[in-house]
């Protein structure tokens, strides 16, 4: 279904509104819900999709929690307003980590992408040594772990794409601290048999950020897309962040491992066409496309939750209506188009 924004809190309650398929998890799992790292991009809707999905979901008062260092003040007021309750917290200081609040569902969000170049410890840092204090202090709890589909190589775009058995074996610092910040936490968890699932997120996009953000903003303003990362695979935020909720119900031990994106494989090209026709912008290109890509196969997500709500179409379409009216960015590139995984 095609929306048009009027505005950001229109946005943003539209991508906090809980599927069917959230409420009736939290109707069926117990307990509060502690969302760690709730101030980036996502987690302030993620947050209040949590609230929302647990009030129509009905039965006793449950809290949700939002954890993050809420470096805007702002953010974690709007939290509040919508009844979520917050923590301002350093989640690499283990003392304030342990006085966090209880909670039997917990959402962990926390990672750092950009910067890895120049500062590849604190990278691996915050990938790694957060979530293992995290998961040490929440061991009795089902645990849904933010990880990333750059945990798989570029694989040739003839072939299926990585499935959630093929080897970790990725380039570049980022991607290969995504990969011990699963193995960090698979060991936490084997040590208490707590349920974990690996969130291999792929993509998600909105009006303000995202693949299709990018590429409809270099044609809008008349800038080259770079087409060397040939093709991608997104997922509309509101049914990336249904999906982490709904995994808390999936979480296992020994943990589990899901691919979540879309299962469209998207050309660059024929994105940037289809932004172009919408914006009034004929799209110029650099590059040519490679013969490899980060390509994966959710086909167990659809298995377990069927179709996202918004199709690709969908959500082009209203990205390129938000930036055709210019509707504000968060300012944060992707850079889809990094090969050599230097971030």
């Amino acid at each position: 279904m095609i929306e048009s924004f009027a505005d950001v809190e229109a946005l943003e309650e539209h991508l906090s509104r809980p599927t069917l398929g959230v409420v009736e998890t939290l109707a069926r799992l117990d307990g509060d819900v502690v969302i760690l790292g709730a101030g980036g991009k996502m987690g302030p809707t993620l947050a209040r999709m949590v609230r929302r999905g647990l009030d129509a979901a009905g039965g006793r008062a449950r809290c949700v929690t939002a954890v993050s260092r809420f470096s805007d003040p702002q953010a974690k007021l709007a939290l509040e307003r919508h009844g979520v309750a917050t923590v301002a917290c350093d989640l690499m200081d283990e003392e304030a980590v342990r006085r966090l609040p209880d909670a039997p569902l917990v959402i962990h969000m926390t990672g750092q992408k950009f910067g890895t170049t120049d500062a590849p410890e604190r990278t691996w840092a915050v990938n790694t040594l957060a979530p293992a204090i995290a998961a040490r202090r929440y061991r009795r709890s089902r645990f849904v772990l933010f990880s990333t589909g750059c945990v798989y190589p570029l694989l040739p775009v003839a072939g299926p794409g990585a499935d959630e058995s093929t080897p970790l074996t990725p380039l570049g610092e980022y991607a290969n601290a995504c990969v011990a910040r699963e193995r960090v936490v698979a060991y936490e968890a084997s040590r208490f048999c707590m349920p974990l699932l690996h969130f291999r997120l792929c993509y998600a996009v909105e009006p303000r950020y995202g693949v299709i953000h990018d590429v409809a903003r270099a044609v809008a303003a008349g800038k080259p897309v770079d087409v060397g990362m040939g093709f991608v695979h997104v997922v509309w935020q509101r049914d990336a962040g249904a999906r982490a909720i709904q995994c808390l119900a999936l979480a296992g031990s020994p943990p589990v491992a899901l691919n979540v994106t879309g299962l469209e494989r998207v050309s660059i090209r024929a994105l940037a066409g289809r932004c172009g026709e919408r914006l009034g912008r004929a799209p110029t290109f650099v590059g040519t496309e490679g013969t490899e890509a980060w390509l994966w196969d959710a086909r167990a997500c659809q298995r377990h939750f069927g179709p996202p709500e918004t199709t690709t179409d969908e959500a082009v379409a209203m990205v390129c209506d938000w930036i055709g009216r210019g509707g504000p960015s968060l300012g944060r590139p992707t850079h889809f188009e990094v090969r050599d995984g230097a971030f």
